[in-house]
């Protein structure tokens, strides 16, 4: 069983008022008194409730993290590396995958507020807004990663979503291609954002991207193989495809294997997030790629100020994308 706050004093010989003090470091207790208790602690491996340090106001050196997919590979990233800098300044995250569903994305505010947590991220768009705006009543803040609300006066840590949909455009364009596609989530502001920078590419070479050739999926494996067959059915092909994620790049370079469409030589594919699938993808997946670490680091770091001083305003910070060059795309230029 596990001990509790009466084992310790009753084995200290001491009250549970005195060991709260001791173990939450508060009052005056004598130092022979704080060495005694502590040594009970490490003896019956006694650990605090968290929730009975919230009661008490203090911390509980938690942080919950909203993801709407974590079977997406981008998210499990993303997830790690928040984890990791939490974990170097000695906080633990709570995890929780909304699946894109508004009853889960509630249910689990529910339980991030039930377990006290000093403050939330989320990585998915707010689906109810209020579950959001009640926390500030609460005096919990809230760090929007890659994703922003208007309604929501949150710090905001991103990447520039339309610029890297503009390398996209200007690194085909500079191959060649001028008949393309792409693959987008357009429910997701950094969708449309990459959408909107690709288009701007394009136009600043006088091309216009057709509306037939933009594919609206969502980031899940079903989604994409119906917007890749889509594509790949078509009677003019594109000689390029741009996929606002790697795991639709990913999945389009699976269906065009099947169609015996070969990648690059006949349809050259770029995506964009840099994870796992672009790196293990054949042939390899040039793709746009976040700074995920640099992001991470931001984002604790902005929460943890405002976990000290609930207050202060909300900052937006936008870092820039890169484009990580492999063989998924042919040089029309070389005939």
């Amino acid at each position: 069983m596990k001990p509790t706050i009466y084992d310790v004093a009753g084995k200290a010989g001491v009250s549970i008022a005195t060991v709260s003090k001791v173990v939450n470091n508060t009052g005056h207790i004598s130092d022979k008194t704080k060495k005694k208790v502590m040594k009970i602690v490490e003896e019956l491996e006694y650990q605090p409730s968290s929730l009975a340090a919230a009661l008490t106001g203090k911390k509980t050196f938690t942080i919950g993290v909203l993801v709407p997919d974590i079977s997406n590979p981008f998210f499990a990233e993303v997830a790690r590396a928040l984890e990791n800098r939490a974990w170097e300044r000695d906080y633990t995250i709570i995890l929780c995958s909304t699946d894109y569903q508004k009853e889960r994305e509630q249910d689990y505010m529910e339980l991030l507020l039930k377990k006290q947590v000093d403050g939330i991220i989320t990585a998915t768009e707010p689906k109810d807004v209020n579950a959001f705006q009640k926390l500030r009543n609460r005096h919990i803040p809230l760090l929007m990663f890659s994703v922003g609300h208007l309604a929501l006066s949150s710090h905001v840590v991103t990447t520039d979503d339309l610029r890297g949909g503009y390398l996209a455009g200007r690194y085909l364009l500079g191959y060649g291609h001028r008949k393309m596609a792409m693959i987008t989530e357009m429910d997701r502001p950094s969708g449309r954002l990459r959408l909107e920078g690709f288009k701007e590419a394009l136009s600043d070479q006088g091309i216009v991207l057709d509306d037939q050739y933009v594919i609206n999926a969502r980031s899940k494996i079903e989604d994409a193989k119906l917007a890749a067959q889509q594509i790949l059915q078509m009677k003019e092909k594109p000689t390029a495809v741009f996929a606002s994620t790697d795991l639709f790049a990913a999945v389009f370079l699976k269906e065009a294997r099947e169609a015996n469409v070969f990648i690059p030589h006949e349809i050259s594919v770029v995506g964009f997030d840099n994870t796992v699938h672009a790196q293990i993808a054949d042939p390899g997946i040039t793709t746009i790629a976040h700074p995920i670490d640099e992001l991470a680091r931001y984002s604790i770091s902005q929460l943890l100020e405002s976990i000290e001083n609930p207050e202060i305003l909300g900052h937006r910070i936008m870092l820039a994308p890169t484009l990580v060059e492999r063989e998924s795309v042919r040089d029309l230029n070389k005939k």
